[in-house]
C-alpha cells in the first residue's frame, strides 16, 4: 500500500516557506506527502506576485527528500506567473496550472495569474494521479476529466476561506464534502484534499484537510482551523474493485 500524508499548515506570507516543508516532510514515513494551494507563497500574494514567483527549478532540491512531495506555488513561465501544484518526485516534476481562476467576492486571483489551458493525468506511486487546484474542482469540465480518465489518486489543493458558519459546523465544508465524495465515486479512486489554515489580509482559512476513499468514506479529516498532518494508505484492491464496478454499471 502507498501510505499519504497531508500537511495542514499555515504559510509565510512570503516566499520564504521551504524549510517548514522541508521539516513537515521528514517528520512522517509517508510516501507521498501533500501541502496546500500556495503552500510556498502564502495566499494574498498580489503585487509581489511578480517578484515573489519562483522558478520551477527552484523545487530540484525537494528530490532529495525520499519521498514525493506535493504542494502550492506561484510558477513563473516567461512573462506569465501561474497559481501551480507541484508534484515532485526523484524522477521527474509535474506542474499542474490552476485553469478556474476565482475573481469574485474576497477572490482576485484573475486580475494576478494567468489561468492553465486543462487538465491531464500522470503516473506517481499511487497509480494514475491528477491534481486539482480548488475552484478547478467545482467546474464541470473537471468532473467530466474525472469521470472519463477515472485516476486511481485526485489531489485537490486548496486555500479555502471559511465562510457560512452554521450550527454544529461550516457550509463551506459540507459543499467540498459533497464535491470530494462525488470525485471519488466518479473517478473510483480517492481524493486527497489538502486545505490550508491561519490567517491572511481577513481571511481565515478552516482546514478541514481529508482523504476520501473510492467508495465516497472520509477515511481520515484534520481538525478545524489547527496545523495538524493526518495519514493514510490507499488500498489498491478497493480502487480496483471500484473502477471494475464503474465499468459494469456503465
Amino acid at each position: 500500500m502507498v501510505k499519504v500524508a497531508i500537511a495542514q499548515f499555515r504559510p509565510k506570507l512570503s516566499p520564504d516557506n521551504l524549510r517548514k516543508h522541508w521539516l513537515l516532510g521528514q517528520s512522517t514515513d509517508a510516501d507521498i506527502v501533500i501541502f496546500p494551494e500556495l503552500s510556498m507563497n502564502g495566499y494574498k500574494i498580489k503585487d509581489a506576485l511578480l517578484e515573489d514567483a519562483f522558478e520551477v527549478d527552484y523545487f530540484q532540491q525537494l528530490r532529495s527528500m525520499g519521498k514525493d512531495v506535493v504542494l502550492g506555488a506561484a510558477i513563473r513561465e516567461g512573462a506569465k506567473v501561474f497559481n501551480s501544484g507541484i508534484y515532485i518526485s526523484k524522477d521527474e516534476i509535474f506542474i499542474h496550472r490552476k485553469v478556474h481562476l476565482p475573481t469574485y467576492g474576497v477572490f482576485e486571483e484573475g486580475r494576478f495569474f494567468f489561468p492553465g489551458n486543462g487538465f491531464e493525468t500522470f503516473e506517481t506511486k499511487a497509480g494514475k494521479t491528477t491534481l486539482l487546484i480548488c475552484e478547478d474542482a467545482f467546474s464541470g469540465d473537471a468532473f467530466n476529466f474525472i469521470s472519463r480518465e477515472k485516476p486511481d489518486l485526485t489531489i485537490v489543493l486548496s486555500a479555502s476561506p471559511a465562510r457560512g458558519f452554521k450550527d454544529g459546523g461550516l457550509l463551506i465544508e459540507e459543499q467540498w464534502d459533497a464535491i470530494l465524495k462525488s470525485l471519488a465515486v466518479l473517478s473510483g479512486g480517492y481524493v486527497a484534499f489538502s486545505n490550508r489554515v491561519g490567517f491572511e489580509d481577513g481571511l481565515g482559512f478552516w482546514g478541514g484537510s481529508r482523504l476520501v476513499n473510492p467508495l465516497g468514506e472520509v477515511e481520515v479529516k484534520a481538525p478545524y482551523f489547527d496545523e495538524a498532518i493526518i495519514e493514510g494508505e490507499l488500498n489498491h484492491k478497493l480502487t480496483l474493485t471500484q473502477k471494475y464496478l464503474l465499468r459494469k454499471e456503465g
